[in-house]
């Protein structure tokens, strides 16, 4: 499939990019920067052209992923030149001006999809993400795609342009906003952010961790997001008339009126007990990594830097609330302890397995007759870090006693070492060495 991302080059629309790539499409960035265009498409292994009507009208599907102030005038320029049957996407935060531009642009024959990835591009796969549509006209593509995502495991929302709009505006447009302030204010208060951290609850540390989360994005996207969704200024203006009646009953020593205001909130939300319970889990979700590390010192672990993806397995060293220190073969790596995600042990495997030269080794081992040889090499197979186990030869005869048979097995090992002990689980099991 051809698939042409305007915008390719940065951000989602080059993680869009990246991730049909490697699900076997021909994909065609675009980008005004010709030489960084070019020397992306060359590492990524697609196409580039400076030229968005070049690249759409040899797609069959086309995905506008430039900034949402950019997204109607681009949709506008790249229309005309789709092909009869293709689809055209955009993946802009709102959803209404970009879904009307499309039915108003596009040849007959073409179909659109407004639609809204939940997500940002750090992420690595689709599981689990929610992805918003909004069809405008239901042909061929609409359930080829809902296929495909569901395929992947995503999470498919379908509403309208107008009903996303509505939740993107509290959604996004009262939270980030809400975020921002807070930040903005801590900055101007002079705060010691580290200082603060050490007298701080586990809601202050996750409330802060999310701020940060906001505050360290593309401020220019964010200024967009507030900017291009028409309902968020009514959403602005309520935020702000409801802060002042609450900073006033705080003023008045209104303690009646602040309880009630704060109750009727919270039954509002709904479903206190489940919020809670996610909180909960989210809280413990930050001290678990940092328990199994504690518990791994001098022991081997994997970890993976969430930017850059590279896996570090080495053993652990040192552990401090900022950083640890991994052995790598023959050197000493440093890692900023919140950059990294703990690896499981199948993970550690994985990765052993798919960089790591793989060692054979064969051994012919005497059980009794009515031993089973195919379970044995299943166990051995089971050792954490045996790789494969199977049995090559079973004799029985000559040099080999009464009542025993000789079963030679080959297995492979991500470590030469594990040699000793998969012969010495080999003799547990009542074998013995020839």
């Amino acid at each position: 499939m051809q698939v042409a991302v305007i915008g390719g080059t940065r951000g989602l629309g080059n993680w869009i990019a990246n991730f049909l790539k490697n699900k076997g499409c021909q994909v065609t960035i675009t980008g005004r920067n010709t030489l960084l265009g070019e020397a992306i498409a060359t590492k990524m292994g697609v196409y580039y052209t400076s030229s968005n009507t070049q690249a759409a009208s040899s797609a069959q599907v086309v995905i506008v992923a430039v900034p949402i102030e950019f997204t109607p005038q681009t949709i506008k320029e790249v229309a005309p030149y789709l092909q009869e049957g293709a689809l055209l996407v955009d993946v802009t935060s709102v959803k209404e001006l970009p879904a009307q531009i499309m039915q108003e642009t596009v040849p007959a024959g073409v179909e659109v999809l407004p639609t809204h990835p939940m997500f940002g591009p750090r992420i690595r796969s689709l599981e689990g993400q929610v992805i918003v549509l909004t069809p405008q006209n239901r042909g061929n593509w609409y359930p080829r795609v809902v296929e495909f995502l569901k395929s992947e495991q995503a999470r498919i929302l379908e509403t309208t342009p107008e009903f996303h709009d509505r939740m993107m505006s509290i959604v996004q447009g009262l939270t980030h906003f809400a975020y921002i302030a807070i930040a903005s204010t801590i900055e101007k208060m002079e705060v010691d952010i580290k200082e603060s951290r050490k007298f701080s609850s586990p809601v202050y540390s996750l409330m802060l961790d999310m701020i940060a989360r906001i505050v360290a994005q593309n401020p220019y996207l964010y200024y967009s997001i507030q900017t291009q969704n028409r309902y968020i200024p009514e959403v602005h203006e309520t935020f702000l008339e409801t802060f002042t009646h609450l900073k006033s009953m705080i003023d008045e020593e209104n303690q009646e009126g602040f309880v009630k205001a704060m109750s009727s909130a919270a039954k509002h939300l709904d479903d206190l007990e489940a919020a809670l319970g996610r909180s909960d889990k989210a809280i413990s979700a930050l001290n678990a990594e940092v328990t199994h590390l504690k518990e791994s010192m001098g022991q081997e672990v994997g970890l993976r830097h969430m930017y850059s993806q590279k896996i570090h397995i080495g053993i652990l060293e040192e552990l401090n609330p900022d950083f640890v220190r991994l052995k790598e073969k023959n050197k000493i790596t440093r890692l900023k302890l919140s950059n990294v995600e703990v690896l499981s042990a199948e993970e550690i495997r994985q990765w052993k397995i798919d960089n790591i030269p793989l060692k054979t080794f064969d051994v012919s081992v005497t059980f009794p007759e009515n031993s089973k040889p195919d379970l044995i090499a299943q166990n051995i197979e089971k050792i954490e870090g045996v790789v494969q186990a199977k049995v090559i030869d079973v004799y029985q005869g000559q040099q080999i006693p009464e009542g025993w048979i000789s079963i030679t097995l080959t297995y492979q090992v991500v470590d030469s070492g594990l040699r000793t002990e998969v012969e010495s689980i080999l003799t547990t099991f009542g074998g013995k060495i020839r």
